[in-house]
């Protein structure tokens, strides 16, 4: 055998092993399924022969391969995915919650790397690296001047544990050239994004994913806010796409009391799992507001549906996507993997957070967002859809629906007044962090609370913005409003991280006045 055709051999047994217990339930004792399945491994491997011996043009077997796997799983549901070697180090850090690197968000500002914050706790920080330092050379690779695109960077400026870089810095704020050793580490990808007190006694945290490192973070942010004296808190899922279903359960266990069930999953041969709180949880008494919306999915959904099906809380915002099936990801051994669904996830009262999908691909259910808009069901709950056969009660007697998401127990219409074009974003996005990086020493005189309150009243800043754009764009009254919103926020990004940018988004945000609202009718 050609050992160049190892690669490609393994990788079709592997597939096939998919196969075999997919449409066979993995039945080893079924003689005549297996022989069924050799000959079918028989026939690929001459195929694939066929083609590297015989066919007219040059072929990559590797890609042909990739493309028949992801064809294969889009045959059964739209969560069972391939992930190529290339994407798979990705996928990892991102589940992971870090990754080993020198520690910087960065942006490509006129060719050159320029670091936009060096993370807490990371390499760079520790090594001196500022906001605006330009990276121009690592080690002997030039970073300059070469228009590498975004994804390329990472690659020069991640490596192994405890290895060394060198980079050439630029720095403008005092025109000087200097190189700095720095020893590569684990960089944490924080998952709470903002933890602070809206008021004396309404905590607030924001959860960005359920990742390794998500349940450590978040309880030291609920016990700082508790020292702070927060008697009622809100968790905000919107945008949060899920993660680990133990780190989501770990986070309800906080709130629910023990021997409550959290969530519970069924596979194909009607196997269930439960999963049920225990008594380590600390705000158990507290009050309780979770914000969703049509993007929250998965574990967020498990912990939305766990919480509302308790009676524990109430759940604000619009109906969540509606993921409910559980993946466990298969390494094919050459770098790449399958994430493949193997059950569904079901709240405590025994409805699935699934929607309704179509096998062998759907592409309805990729424009949800999309349909959404259409039938008018992110402007009005009337809009949302029940199925009376899919209707369960909770404990206390409330009526809650199966069939797809959670829906809020409160709804919270789509803020259409925010909406901004691209060409805005980019723009004020781009003006911000100029702004920030030639005015740095002026305002690091700002702290964030003053800044939140009073930059820009008289408008200064914003005028010169709308002077910056005046020939390619003339936005109307209610453009304005937004776009000056969102410029303080994406200078308060620069200067003081996610939550100067939240802080300033949080002014007028409809679903925190809902809260603040309920608050008041229960005072």
């Amino acid at each position: 055998m050609n050992k160049n055709n190892l690669p490609i051999y393994f990788a079709i047994a592997v597939v096939l092993g998919i196969l075999i217990g997919v449409f066979f339930g993995g039945n080893s004792s079924n003689l005549l399924s297996l022989s069924k399945n050799q000959s079918q491994e028989q026939k690929i491997k001459k195929l694939i022969n066929f083609i590297e011996q015989d066919y007219v043009d040059d072929v990559n077997t590797d890609d042909l391969l990739d493309g028949a796997i992801t064809q294969m799983l889009g045959k059964l549901d739209p969560h069972s995915i391939y992930i190529p070697k290339e994407n798979q180090q990705a996928n990892i850090e991102n589940m992971q919650g870090n990754f080993v690197g020198i520690g910087v968000q960065f942006r490509m500002i006129k060719d050159s790397i320029t670091v936009v914050q060096p993370i807490k706790g990371g390499p760079s920080i520790k090594a001196g690296i500022k906001a605006g330092d330009r990276i121009l050379m690592a080690n002997n690779d030039t970073l300059y001047g070469k228009k590498f695109k975004t994804g390329i960077v990472p690659k020069y400026l991640k490596g192994k544990p405890e290895t060394k870089v060198a980079l050439q810095i630029y720095r403008k704020s005092n025109d000087s050239l200097f190189t700095v050793d720095i020893t590569r580490g684990k960089v944490n990808i924080k998952s709470v994004d903002l933890a602070y007190m809206l008021n004396d006694s309404i905590g607030y945290i924001k959860l960005d994913r359920f990742a390794r490192n998500t349940y450590r973070e978040f309880k030291s942010s609920l016990n700082s806010l508790i020292d702070d004296g927060m008697t009622d808190l809100v968790l905000d899922l919107r945008g949060n796409g899920g993660g680990f279903i133990d780190i989501a359960n770990r986070i309800i266990d906080e709130f629910l009391e023990d021997d409550k069930l959290m969530v519970f999953t069924k596979n194909n041969k009607e196997q269930i799992e439960e999963f049920f709180a225990t008594s380590i949880g600390s705000f158990e008494e507290g009050g309780l507001y979770v914000l969703i919306d049509e993007n929250s999915a998965s574990a967020s959904e498990i912990v939305a549906g766990a919480l509302q099906d308790n009676d524990k809380g109430t759940i604000i915002g619009r109906r969540s996507f509606g993921k409910g099936l559980v993946q466990i990801e298969m390494d094919l051994g050459d770098g790449s993997a399958v994430r493949l669904t193997t059950a569904r996830y079901y709240t405590p009262t025994g409805r699935s957070i699934q929607k309704p999908y179509a096998k062998n691909g759907d592409k309805n259910y990729r424009k949800d967002y999309q349909n959404r808009i259409a039938n008018g069901e992110l402007l009005s709950k009337d809009s949302i859809k029940v199925i009376d056969s899919l209707q369960f009660k909770t404990p206390k007697g409330k009526i809650v629906y199966g069939g797809g998401g959670i829906i809020p127990d409160v709804f919270v219409a789509i803020d259409t007044t925010s909406y901004m074009s691209n060409f805005y974003y980019n723009t004020v996005n781009n003006f911000a962090f100029d702004y920030v990086d030639n005015n740095r020493t002026l305002l690091s005189k700002w702290t964030i609370d003053t800044f939140v309150d009073k930059f820009d009243i008289d408008d200064t800043v914003f005028d010169a913005y709308l002077s910056k754009i005046k020939d390619r764009a003339n936005p109307s009254f209610k453009t304005k409003k937004s776009l000056k919103k969102y410029l303080n926020a994406s200078i308060a990004n620069v200067l003081f991280g996610d939550v100067g940018f939240y802080r300033i988004i949080h002014k007028d945000d409809k679903m925190l006045q809902k809260v603040l609202e309920l608050e008041s009718k229960e005072e």
